[in-house]
């Protein structure tokens, strides 16, 4: 007589499983699993609060849109509803804004990488931003004191521009939009 194991499948969340949260509850819902992001430290929060408030001057300037911090839930499908550090919504889109969360990718994302949650910033989170529609992405790594700029192309991400310690990184997306990097770091 054999011994049948049964092994239970582990049940991947959705977005009405994300909704019943608490408010503020410090998670995520990355490929239908619920990812703990614990709160960051006083430099990332710096860095964030540092491009953020270049980015909504120029944006408030320009009447462009809004502009939004984590956070912020972005609901993408039924198991990816993320929290970026920072997004813009340009004008003509603003109706992605719902009562809860944005119902849809917004243009452009910034995510300040974090040792908790780089990894999916820089594969698994990039790659669903890229498949959904972010025109632009940024990666702010406090560490390195590095900003990227990538631009999609069709689904598909391509670095434009690139810049550590020094020099200044321009938004192909924002046209005129460019900010020193020792404003941020």
């Amino acid at each position: 007589m054999s011994a049948t194991v049964a092994i239970a499948k582990k049940r991947r969340l959705t977005g009405s499983d994300y909704e019943k949260l608490p408010e503020g509850a410090p998670y995520q819902l990355i490929g239908g699993e619920l990812v703990m992001t614990p709160a960051p430290v006083p430099y990332h929060q710096i860095v964030s609060r540092n491009i953020g408030f270049e980015l909504l001057l120029f944006v408030r300037e320009k009447d462009l849109g809004e502009v939004l911090h984590a956070p912020i839930d972005v609901f993408l499908s039924d198991t990816e509803t993320y929290q970026p550090d920072i997004i813009f919504i340009s004008k003509e889109r603003l109706d992605i804004i719902g009562e809860k969360k944005i119902e849809a990718a917004p243009d452009l994302v910034m995510e300040v990488l974090s040792p908790a949650t780089a990894y999916y910033d820089l594969r698994y989170k990039k790659h669903i931003y890229e498949q959904f529609g972010v025109r632009e992405y940024w990666i702010v790594d406090p560490i390195e004191k590095s900003i990227e700029v990538y631009e999609n192309s069709g689904k598909e991400f391509t670095l434009k521009d690139k810049v550590r310690e020094k020099g200044s990184i321009t938004s192909k997306l924002l046209k005129d939009f460019s900010i020193n990097v020792k404003k941020i770091f």
